[in-house]
């Protein structure tokens, strides 16, 4: 066996541990990339450390920490409680709020999981007093927040602007950006119209109680600064994370956010393991095992059904291993080998098929957004059914998706 094809089987194995254990893959492709790079394929150590993405981990790293700042301090927390007040009374439009404000929050930089994580226990609360129903919730606070998450300021965003630019593709993040926004906003519309929405708008009419939240000094201090950070980095085009780190350092200076426990809360492990991916990804690139992969793809492909093919398979890893820590690390590198292999196809519509049917399948309870969905409920019958119906509705959104990318860029 070559050395490509130990490297792919390694693949293999690091996201197969990621599904069935709690191991961290970011962690065992290091451990996998060091023991075939250095003992099978007679690399330098420093040859395969060099695929660890320093300006990625500091990207990744810098802007988690603002964020988390502005969490601890509770500003995220209250925007969205006093953004639900403007339904004024009118029930049906709480979840259409709940998937505009997970747009639009998550948009500015938190990401998909992080907003996620603010708004599923307010959003589940409500709908429980509401007597809103909790699929129709999580289907709506969910896939805002997921149509947030290829943001060009938010984590994944940058992940995949990043991985994008690598196979040629660079300059795409508003494009990226507005077709998974576009995807998440025709499933979430379509599930609210078929599971109860036309009637919460019909006989809604009840008032939406929510208590107006004073935001204090510390909360318009951190929100200014972060309008500041999304004001440079779209007009003057800063590089976001070294920007994210003077943002979050004058917020320790102005003492408006707790520093160490904002450090606390950086999602390390997603970071640790989406580099950690991308080392294992870049042997698997030096060694060819990329192109036994695209190679074998190509041969049951055609031009023709390989966006719909992708789209599936993408969508089945995805429902069980991390979107931006090992599908998108994965498979976005294979685009240019399997364009070329095929003698056509358009490679920027396969990237963007990639990017958007990783996303759709993650309101499932077996992803970090369906779970945090179910785990806002108390636990009992409603909590067990709600588990049911998002695994349904996480499974379909995998022939789901498959049809939408066919028809956006197939």
């Amino acid at each position: 066996m070559n050395t490509g094809a130990i490297t792919l089987g390694a693949l293999a194995l690091a996201v197969t541990l990621g599904c069935v254990t709690r191991l961290n893959v970011g962690l065992v492709s290091i451990a996998l990339a060091w023991a075939i790079g250095v003992y099978v394929a007679g690399m330098p150590v420093k040859t395969v450390a060099a695929g660890f993405p320093v300006d990625l981990f500091l990207t990744l790293v810098g802007v988690s920490l603002l964020f988390s700042q502005a969490s601890v301090n509770g500003t995220l927390q209250r925007v969205a409680q006093n953004a639900v007040r403007l339904c004024r009374g009118r029930v049906g439009l709480v979840p259409v709020m709940f998937f505009l404000l997970g747009a639009v929050l998550g948009s500015c930089g938190p990401g998909n999981i992080a907003t996620t994580a603010l708004l599923a226990p307010v959003a589940m609360a409500t709908a429980q007093r509401l007597r809103i129903s909790p699929f129709l919730m999580a289907i709506m606070v969910g896939n805002g927040a997921n149509a947030s998450a290829l943001s060009p300021l938010a984590p994944t965003g940058l992940i995949a602007s990043g991985l994008m630019e690598k196979i040629g593709l660079a300059g795409m993040e508003g494009l990226t950006w507005s077709a998974n926004l576009g995807a998440h906003a025709v499933v979430a519309f379509g599930g609210y119209f078929i599971f109860g929405g036309l009637r919460l708008l019909r006989e809604g009419e009840g008032a939406v109680e929510v208590e107006e939240i004073v935001l204090e000094r510390r909360h318009w201090v951190t929100l200014g600064i972060i309008g500041i950070l999304v004001a440079a980095v779209i007009v003057a085009r800063v590089q976001i994370g070294m920007a994210a780190f003077a943002a979050a350092v004058t917020l320790s200076l102005l003492r408006v956010a707790d520093e160490d426990e904002a450090i606390r809360k950086v999602p390390w492990g997603t970071i640790i393991m989406v580099c950690g991916v991308t080392v294992l990804i870049s042997l698997l690139e030096k060694t060819s095992g990329l192109d036994l992969f695209t190679g074998f793809v190509a041969r049951v492909a055609t031009a023709g059904t390989v966006v719909p093919l992708m789209a599936t398979l993408v969508g089945l890893v995805s429902a069980y291993a991390s979107t931006s820590g090992v599908v998108l690390p994965a498979f976005l590198p294979m685009v240019p080998g399997l364009v070329a292999k095929l003698g056509s196809g358009n490679a920027l519509g396969l990237a963007e098929t990639m990017n958007v049917a990783g996303h759709l399948v993650d309101v499932s309870p077996l992803s970090t957004i369906g779970a945090l969905c179910i785990a806002a409920l108390p636990a009992g019958e409603e909590s067990r059914r709600l588990f049911n119906q998002l695994l349904a509705w996480g499974m379909s959104m995998t022939i789901v998706g498959a049809a939408i990318c066919w028809v956006m860029f197939g």
